[in-house]
């Protein structure tokens, strides 16, 4: 039984951290449209000036983390305008492409600007051990899933009881109709970039702070995608479902199937939800009429 509880926490940590990314695919599809390829990139990067930044104030938990979100919505504006926004209106494989050779070049930019090897982040108290109700886990993987939490109460929030979030709502759903009722899209967007940033951005930091910091990290935008396809695109808080649905299924396969399943249990449930329900399990059936 114990070991039962030791796979599914740690299967809800990780989860927790599909989770965030998996919102942040969501997002920026519900507001444009378009899949970013390169948000586990961005995710690794934040992740990186997390621990430049922590070798440099030691350690400091609530510096590293004001630097952290600063510079993750600064990079996700600058990236938005200068690489995004010239691209809408162009074949939606044309703007994917871009998203593609960005992943590519941020790849590439952390091992020439850092390096390739594995780093500790340098923050002590995130790998305190704490043990809950017999379940022993770091104090990064307690916080994961807090920010899991706060993510989805903030997005539902957001939506249901703000202007803001109304407005990209509106542009979700009529992106024509929207512009004439008088919503900038070019706000909407940015702002989309910057929370999706933000919450990869987090999810980066605390899986280096728990595990560790390396050019490896890039992959957990590729675990989290089958999360955003099982929640469904459009379904934001959806897709964080299907990020704990998919970090507890990998942890349960890998301890109690095989380790080498593990990595490919994720997109067997692609498969397996994309036969049944195409739109995922809790994203918005469309009816397209010819």
């Amino acid at each position: 039984m114990n070991y039962f509880l030791d796979l599914l926490s740690s299967g809800v940590a990780i989860g927790a951290v599909y989770g965030l990314i998996a919102m942040s695919f969501a997002i920026i599809y519900k507001s444009t449209g378009l899949l970013n390829f390169a948000q586990g990139e961005m995710a690794m990067i934040v992740a990186y000036v997390a621990w430049s930044i922590s070798t440099r104030v030691q350690g400091d938990p609530v510096l590293v983390a004001l630097g952290a979100i600063g510079f993750a919505v600064l990079f996700a504006l600058l990236v938005e305008r200068i690489a995004i926004r010239p691209m809408m209106g162009e074949p939606i494989l044309a703007q994917i492409m871009v998203t593609i050779g960005l992943a590519v070049i941020f790849r590439s930019a952390v091992v020439l600007l850092w390096d390739g090897l594995p780093h500790n982040m340098g923050i002590g108290a995130g790998n305190v051990l704490v043990t809950i109700g017999g379940v022993r886990l770091r104090v990064a993987q307690i916080g994961v899933m807090i920010a899991l939490f706060l993510a989805i109460l903030g997005m539902w929030l957001f939506f249901r009881h703000s202007r803001f979030g109304v407005a990209m709502r509106a542009v979700a759903s009529d992106e024509g109709t929207a512009r004439l009722m008088g919503v900038n899209i070019g706000r909407i967007q940015m702002a989309a970039w910057a929370a999706a940033a933000v919450l990869s951005g987090v999810a980066g930091v605390l899986f280096a702070i728990a595990y560790e910091l390396s050019p490896a990290l890039f992959h957990l935008g590729l675990k989290a995608f089958p999360a955003t396809i099982l929640g469904g695109l459009d379904a934001v808080i959806g897709s964080a479902v299907g990020g704990l649905a998919i970090g507890v299924i990998e942890n349960l396969v890998g301890g109690y199937i095989s380790s080498h399943l593990k990595e490919v249990a994720g997109f067997v449930i692609i498969i397996l939800i994309l036969m049944i329900r195409p739109y995922g399990l809790f994203g918005e059936k469309r009816i397209e009429r010819l």
